[in-house]
């Protein structure tokens, strides 16, 4: 019978926000708003990256995925988030919730693989500029992104198998704004030191080898960046990766402190705090960092919307 236990909690109750009384309303629209604004300001990223031949390089074919990743990655919570503000129902049915938990998780784990390769591109284009085409072809650089997505989506598969075998048959409620593997192990009337061990190393193994790689190729380049010298010269080369540094740091800093850890239990107020930094603030950045501090794309942004809205007109000039 305990293989059947967990069909007697056919749906779970996700908390969301809770105790934010009068003020939900406003959270709404400022959930939205954040919301908006990142699906629009990634999706004109992508879209002019592909559209403009100017910036048909491996840093801005790294970009553009990125972007396009975003989008799923906020599509899989936000959207649930929003809904459940809106709804005293707020539950998930059981299959949907490990759903989740997995498109979450994949697609977290591919950004983590992406900014590692974005990383690498930026390590070779600057202390390796004479061999930077040769080796950052584009061949190389779908091979890359193909190999991101895909070990990306195959790494949380061991962890929701294990997950849906647990018996859940008590307590329903989930303590967190989305589905996630700590407070669905809290719920499970099993021992679960099986699967925290497990999430643990699979977490400990992408997250903090791809952060030490990103570390390294960063170290490298600012050690190749200080012999540069000119001060013209050195702040040019530190403005290419500022921007993309800030993401890593903000991005790893939460999911290192999130998901590198043993314990069961943890602080729900801190822990709810920082997944809405990794799963809507970072997205909601992103667009902002990488237009405001990249001239190209700001000329590019404006040489699309020119060309689509001056029509035939700039071809006869």
């Amino acid at each position: 019978m305990e293989s059947h236990n967990h069909s007697s909690l056919a749906e779970f109750v996700l908390l969301g926000f809770p105790k934010v009384g009068h003020i939900k309303g406003w959270l709404f629209v400022l959930l939205l708003s954040a919301y908006l604004f990142t699906i629009c300001g990634n999706t004109l990223i992508f879209l002019v990256i592909r559209l403009d031949a100017a910036l048909h390089t491996p840093m801005y074919h790294f970009i553009s995925i990125l972007s396009f990743l975003e989008l799923w990655y906020t599509a899989t919570t936000i959207p649930k988030m929003l809904a459940n503000l809106l709804s005293e129902k707020k539950t998930i049915s059981f299959a949907g919730c490990l759903l989740q938990t997995y498109f979450f998780h994949s697609l977290g784990a591919s950004e983590c693989y992406l900014l590692t390769a974005m990383a690498y591109d930026r390590y070779l284009a600057i202390c390796r500029p004479l061999h930077y085409p040769a080796i950052m072809t584009p061949a190389l650089c779908g091979k890359m992104a193909a190999a991101c997505w895909t070990c990306g989506f195959l790494c949380p598969i061991s962890e929701v198998i294990l997950v849906s075998q647990l018996p859940f048959c008590g307590y329903n409620e989930i303590q967190h704004i989305f589905c996630d593997f700590p407070p669905l192990l809290s719920l499970a009337c099993k021992d679960t030191a099986t699967n925290v061990l497990v999430d643990f190393a699979i977490n400990a193994f992408i997250i903090l080898i791809t952060f030490l790689f990103i570390m390294v190729s960063y170290g490298r380049i600012i050690g190749a960046v200080l012999k540069i010298k000119t001060a013209a010269g050195r702040k040019k080369a530190f403005s290419t990766c500022a921007s993309h540094l800030t993401v890593v740091l903000i991005f790893f800093g939460c999911i290192i402190f999130m998901y590198v850890r043993l314990r069961k239990s943890y602080s729900l107020t801190l822990d709810r705090t920082l997944a809405v930094v990794y799963s809507v603030l970072t997205p909601l950045v992103n667009p902002i960092i990488y237009s405001l501090r990249n001239k190209e794309l700001i000329k590019a942004i404006r040489r699309t919307i020119f060309r689509k809205g001056g029509g035939a007109s700039p071809t006869h000039h």
